[in-house]
């Protein structure tokens, strides 16, 4: 536990299939100094109530730092001394900033950002991202927007990263590099 080796995951895949649980797994196996970098914005009761979930899931060994639109700014003011940075999630950040009016261009500056980001920082990092390209085509402009931006985003991050998982109906699969 806490080997020091800096490693960058990438998990992904539909809504509910477990990937967050897989990347909290990992992280509380295998790094001791954790922070839980989280995207989501509390808009309403329902959303309130999942993140006051997930926060006492994660127990009181984890730091919560909550940055919903300046991700690349959260990582690297993160201090040495943390092991993981668990980024949950990928999808939430992106919506954020469509929603807040950046246009394509924009984003895909920011993802780039935080990808060199990522390669610099000290710490371990895990993404989690929906994997949003394998449902039907959306009926309208923003939200084909959005899966687009979403394909390559996550795309640009397995390129970069040393080990990508793939969950599926609660079974996680690696396909690309390997778990420590």
């Amino acid at each position: 536990m806490g080997e020091n080796v800096k490693e960058i995951l990438f998990m992904t895949g539909g809504c509910r299939s477990g990937k967050s649980s897989f990347a909290l797994d990992y992280a509380n196996r295998h790094f001791i100094k954790k922070v839980y970098l989280a995207t989501s914005l509390a808009l309403d009761d329902e959303m309130e109530e999942r993140i006051k979930r997930h926060r006492e899931q994660r127990g009181s060994d984890w730091i919560t730092v909550e940055e919903a639109k300046k991700v690349s700014q959260a990582v690297s003011s993160m201090s040495e001394d943390i092991d993981v940075i668990l980024l949950d999630c990928l999808t939430m950040w992106i919506s954020n900033l469509l929603l807040e009016g950046q246009g394509q261009e924009g984003i895909f500056q920011e993802i780039e950002s935080l990808i060199e980001t990522i390669k610099e920082a000290p710490q371990s990092i895990i993404i989690v991202s929906n994997e949003v390209g394998s449902g039907v085509v959306p009926d309208n402009t923003i939200s084909r927007m959005f899966r687009d931006i979403v394909g390559i985003a996550n795309q640009r991050i397995a390129a970069c990263s040393d080990t990508v998982v793939l969950t599926v109906a609660g079974l996680s699969n690696v396909i690309k590099g390997r778990l420590r």
